[in-house]
């Protein structure tokens, strides 16, 4: 077995033995988890329901909770469903948070570009956080640990750029204003700005409410890994994959440049919720998820490097060209406290390139 296949198959093994160590933590427990559709919520829903823990899982429709079954048909009872049409609306979550006993918040939208940065972004963001805090403190008080997926975008600065002398850690906040946020015409600030108010509102409803329950957040750079959700369209790939299938499906003709250098594999971000829930020292903490730093050029070397048929379609641009100059990423914490031991970025793109080949041969796609 080679390293990569080791490491591919720790998730499962190293979530149960987190379990049977502390004495069946899972057993009889319900997990609520929201956005179960999604690209990171899918491997999330994996940690979990492998470790022992019942799943509830939000999705917006019927027809999504079947999609997420399909994808995890091997769990059957143990993982269910509760329907939340719209995450922004007043006790949108209180029903779904009753008789569970921990909360894992992933349901935020990832877009760059909106027609309306208050009600596609920054509303869905800070109000589905705040809703699902609100129905836990009043339909669920026994709820002691909320998981809230936030990002990178929460810590960036990103009128400074690459900011070669500085090293980003959890103490980083993104500084952007409320009315810049809502106002900007550049979708990447808007994100950005979105996932920063949603973080901080957990934690100032934490503070000002003062329930019985601690948040943790995780803050992720770009997330890159094999897709577990169900895809039934290459062009509706999420957009973080699609992301790499661009490099890959012949559209990009020269190396594009790196907007976000710095990346995690999904698999490693789905361990560190699990670990993040069961964790005491995690409590009230805010980790942040990162791999390394990376440029594209690298990711198209890995793919030129690792899969030779597929050269033609993927850009050459100036092969083993040195990082320039830029921040580091600081993710000593979540090793830490967490114990999670980071994927390289060949090992996560070899396996993400290797999931949209196959894909594609499902879906019939032709080149």
């Amino acid at each position: 077995m080679s390293a990569t296949e080791g490491r591919r198959g720790s998730i499962k093994v190293v979530a149960k033995s987190l379990v049977n160590a502390a004495t069946g933590k899972g057993k009889d427990k319900t997990i609520l988890i929201t956005g179960a559709s999604g690209f990171v919520a899918a491997h999330v829903l994996h940690v979990f329901l492998e470790a022992g823990y019942k799943v509830r899982g939000t999705v917006r429709s019927e027809e999504s909770a079947e999609a997420v079954k399909k994808s995890h048909s091997q769990y059957g009872e143990q993982l269910s469903f509760a329907i939340v049409p719209d995450i922004t609306a007043q006790g949108a979550f209180d029903e779904a948070v009753k008789n569970v006993d921990g909360v894992v918040h992933t349901a935020s939208p990832f877009v760059m570009e909106v027609k309306d940065n208050n009600q596609d972004l920054l509303a869905p963001a800070v109000k589905g956080t705040t809703n699902i805090l609100k129905s836990l403190h009043e339909k669920n008080t026994r709820v002691k640990r909320l998981v809230l997926t936030s990002s990178f975008a929460a810590m960036i600065d990103i009128p400074k750029g690459l900011r070669p002398d500085h090293t980003y850690t959890e103490d980083d906040w993104n500084p952007v204003e409320k009315d810049e946020a809502r106002s900007t015409e550049n979708g990447a600030v808007a994100y950005c700005a979105s996932k920063t108010f949603a973080e901080r509102a957990a934690y100032e409803f934490v503070e000002a409410a003062q329930p019985k329950l601690c948040v943790t957040t995780l803050c992720p750079p770009m997330i890159y890994g094999p897709n577990l959700h169900t895809v039934t369209d290459i062009k509706k790939l999420n957009t973080s994959s699609a992301d790499i299938y661009r490099l890959i499906n012949g559209s990009e003709k020269s190396v594009p440049d790196t907007s976000f250098p710095a990346f995690v594999d999904v698999r490693d971000v789905a361990l560190a919720h699990l670990r993040a829930y069961e964790s005491e020292v995690a409590g009230n903490q805010r980790y942040f998820l990162a791999s390394s730093t990376f440029t594209y050029q690298q990711v198209c070397d890995i793919i030129r490097e690792n899969f030779p048929e597929l050269r033609n379609r993927v850009p050459e641009g100036t092969p083993n060209a040195p990082l320039p100059d830029m921040f580091k990423v600081d993710h000593s914490k979540a090793e830490r406290d967490l114990d999670i031991h980071f994927r390289s970025l060949k090992d996560t793109i070899v396996d993400t390139v290797k999931n949209l080949l196959e894909l594609e041969k499902q879906l019939g796609v032709t080149h």
